[in-house]
């Protein structure tokens, strides 16, 4: 493992091997018990996108390994104003131990990687966002105690998130159900890639047969950044593909509701069905800290 550029490079082992260690990191950071394993590093995180959670878990959890974050905006870089990604990754190589960008295109990902000679993380893009689907994966585990057996559902856009989460789920043994529009289905790759589970992927257009015996129903936002000159379009489109009592009705009494944040209340997600599993939420939302803390352990000691 050199990089985390997405989910379908990683093997099942190397998945287990970060939940197992973020799990650890999470102990140590509970019970005070210092693990300085960056010491003397320094990760440099490009933001061409915004964000809340991606950049205070990664410079939060830099800073706990003993490291320096530096963030580094749009404008503090010349990427995207004339210099050549492979360029900007040849000069951060000698900088830096290691690059964190959240980006739109993921080739500028892969070129990164290709490029330079220090580990990438992908802190998202418009194709995947592979270290939310660790934090997922990690309260699942700690919820469901196992993997075997449980069922994922996701109800929404075909998007970014719902491409890693068909193939982290499936990878660590869970079947999938996936309800989209028509139109908006996820990437051919990605469900190539599900054709191989056979029976344990299902992808339909009705949310309600999506959920039926879902042990872990997960949602997003319809609009996504960048794409806010078409909410409303997207809210017609996803008129019905609400989680709300009557999709949970078709789930496993005990199933758990994701959501990677921010929530739209009444959208995407009903406010009474948010609430109800907010515990659930917000654990997952602290658990982009550790495993992005697992990540860069794996990638930079």
């Amino acid at each position: 493992m050199k990089h985390l550029l997405k989910m379908l490079d990683l093997s099942t082992e190397e998945i287990i091997e970060i939940l197992d260690l973020a799990d650890q990191l999470k102990y140590e950071l509970k019970h005070g018990i210092p693990h300085p394993h960056l010491k003397g590093k320094s990760l440099g995180m490009i933001f061409q996108k915004a964000s809340t959670r991606t950049r205070v878990s990664f410079e939060t959890g830099m800073y706990q390994l003993g490291g320096h974050p530096l963030f580094l905006s749009a404008n503090d870089l010349q990427i995207g104003r004339g210099e050549p990604v492979q360029d900007t990754a040849r000069v951060l190589s000698r900088y830096l131990d290691g690059i964190m960008i959240r980006t739109f295109e993921q080739k500028e990902v892969e070129d990164l990687a290709e490029y330079g000679s220090i580990p990438i993380i992908n802190g998202l893009t418009d194709f995947c966002h592979p270290c939310q689907i660790l934090a997922d994966l990690m309260t699942i585990r700690e919820f469901k105690t196992d993997f075997a057996g449980l069922k994922m559902c996701f109800i929404g856009d075909g998007n970014n998130m719902a491409n890693s989460l068909i193939v982290g789920c499936l990878k660590v043994g869970m079947a999938v159900s996936i309800a989209c529009p028509d139109d908006y289905q996820p990437d051919k790759e990605v469900l190539d890639f599900a054709v191989q589970y056979g029976d344990k992927f299902q992808m339909t257009n009705q949310p309600l047969e999506a959920a039926k015996d879902a042990d872990v129903v997960i949602t997003d936002v319809w609009a996504s950044m960048g794409q806010e000159g078409e909410a409303e379009k997207r809210r017609k489109a996803f008129h019905g593909y609400q989680i709300n009592d009557d999709v949970m009705a078709q789930a496993h009494a005990d199933a758990m509701v994701l959501h990677c944040l921010p929530a739209h209340r009444e959208e995407e997600i009903t406010t009474k069905v948010f609430e109800a599993h907010a515990n659930e939420i917000f654990e997952e939302a602290e658990n982009r800290l550790h495993a992005q803390k697992a990540v860069m352990v794996k990638l930079m000691a």
